[in-house]
C-alpha cells in the first residue's frame, strides 16, 4: 500500500487527536497522585515511620478535603473563617482577585447567591440567533440606578476557548431555560459545542 504525504499527515492526524485527551488525562492524574503521594509521606513519616502503603496518599487528600467541607458547613466555623478572609477581602488588588475567583467558585457549588440559577438560551425578538447563557441574577435592587425598568435578567455568556465572557441584562421573556446542568453547559462552552459532555469530539473526515 502506498501512503501519500497527505494521507500520513492525515492519519497522524488522527492518531494525534485520539491519543491526546487520553495521554493529558493520564498525565495530570500521575502529577496529582505524585503530589499526594509525596505530602503523604511528608506529613505521616513521623507518625508511621517507614510503613506506608502506595494510595495512602490520595486516601489522605480525599479525607482532607471531605474533613474541610464538612467544616466550612457548620455555621460557626463558617464565621471564624470570615476572619482569615479578612486579609484577602479588604487589601488591593488582593481584593478583586480573591473575590471574583470565590464568586465564581461559589456559582459551580450552587451554594450562596447563586443557587437555583440556569442554563437558558437567549433569544433576541426577530432573530434567528441563539446563545446559551446562565442566569446569574434577577433581583437588581442593590445595584445603581439607571438599568432600564421592566422585569430583567442578567445572563453571562461565556467565551469558547478561553476563560471569560459577556455579562447581558435583557427582559426576562428573552430566555428559554434548557435541560442542561451549568457544568455540562460550561464544558460545552469551552471547546465551542464541537460535542456534548464527556464525549469526544470526531476525528476530522477523509
Amino acid at each position: 500500500m502506498n501512503l501519500t504525504p497527505k494521507q500520513l499527515y492525515k492519519y497522524f492526524l488522527r492518531g494525534l487527536i485520539t491519543v491526546l485527551p487520553v495521554a493529558l488525562t493520564v498525565y495530570l492524574l500521575f502529577l496529582f497522585l505524585s503530589w499526594t503521594e509525596s505530602a503523604a509521606l511528608w506529613v505521616l513519616r513521623p507518625l508511621i515511620g517507614t510503613f506506608y502503603v502506595p494510595g495512602l496518599g490520595l486516601v489522605l487528600g480525599v479525607a482532607i478535603i471531605l474533613a474541610i467541607g464538612f467544616l466550612v458547613s457548620q455555621r460557626k466555623v463558617r464565621r471564624k473563617l470570615a476572619f482569615i478572609e479578612f486579609p484577602f477581602t479588604n487589601l488591593p488588588v488582593v481584593k478583586s482577585i480573591y473575590s471574583s475567583i470565590k464568586s465564581f467558585a461559589d456559582f459551580f457549588s450552587g451554594s450562596g447567591s447563586q443557587a437555583g440559577q440556569q442554563v437558558v438560551l437567549l433569544r433576541m425578538p426577530d432573530s434567528a440567533l441563539e446563545m446559551v447563557g446562565l442566569v446569574t441574577r434577577r433581583n437588581f435592587d442593590d445595584l445603581p440606578e439607571g438599568f432600564l425598568p421592566g422585569e430583567r435578567v442578567a445572563v453571562y455568556l461565556p467565551m469558547g476557548y478561553n476563560i471569560g465572557g459577556y455579562t447581558v441584562f435583557v427582559p426576562a421573556d428573552w430566555v428559554t431555560p434548557i435541560e442542561m446542568s451549568v457544568e455540562e453547559a460550561m464544558r460545552s462552552s469551552l471547546i465551542g459545542w464541537m460535542a456534548r459532555s464527556g464525549v469526544p469530539p470526531a476525528p476530522p473526515r477523509a
